[in-house]
């Protein structure tokens, strides 16, 4: 494995989340006097980074915890309905046999992210889920996770869906993967340049090394 140890994003990376968080923040939009998104929109909205998200919507970045916050409690009473990714369980449990450490980096719940995985049968594959409030507060956990378990940087990698994962891995200095069936898409994920830009979870594997 050319990596010891693999932290992922939760939501658009292992789970398929994007149609249920659209329909919660359409359901939440109205009480915070923010409009709601056509389904014809998503596709533009996954071409823009988080600031243009919010600006495009004109979603005051005060608002952002709050809705956060209700969003992730919304999604916790359907969290039985939400599936994993497409042949993510079987990458996830050859890779794991290969590295030392597997943990979870999200925005989304601890508990949410627990639920799910054992609904899976799952939650024995990851040391660990650390959860974030803040869309932005990424890279401080992941060097924190990084000295935890004594890793050099090199030795680290964060997989995630977003423009906003990959920024954090950089600023963390740390390899990093996007993968393009998440929110973000593949275009605008390519231009960030990252180290690993995968189109299905079995291109995982390439991680693997003799």
């Amino acid at each position: 494995m050319i990596y010891r140890a693999l932290i992922f994003d939760f939501d658009g990376t292992i789970a398929d989340t994007l149609g249920e968080t659209w329909k919660i923040f359409n359901e939440l939009a109205p009480d915070y006097g923010i409009r709601q998104v056509d389904e014809h929109e998503i596709n533009e909205l996954r071409h823009l980074s988080l600031k243009q998200i919010l600006a495009e919507l004109n979603i005051p970045k005060r608002r952002v915890p709050s809705i956060i916050a209700r969003g992730t409690g919304m999604m916790r009473a359907n969290i039985d309905r939400l599936q994993l990714i497409r042949g993510m369980k079987e990458a996830l449990g050859e890779l794991r046999d290969h590295t030392e450490s597997f943990g979870i980096l999200t925005s989304n719940s601890t508990a949410n992210v627990d639920v799910f995985l054992r609904n899976h049968g799952i939650r024995d594959l990851f040391e660990f889920v650390s959860s974030t409030s803040k869309l932005t507060g990424k890279a401080r956990h992941l060097r924190a996770i990084r000295k935890t378990f004594s890793l050099e940087h090199a030795e680290m990698l964060y997989i995630g869906d977003e423009l906003r994962d990959v920024k954090a891995a950089q600023k963390a200095k740390i390899p990093h993967a996007a993968v393009s069936w998440g929110f973000n898409s593949r275009e605008s994920l390519a231009k960030t340049k990252p180290t690993h830009l995968f189109d299905t979870p079995a291109e995982f594997l390439q991680l693997m090394v003799d």
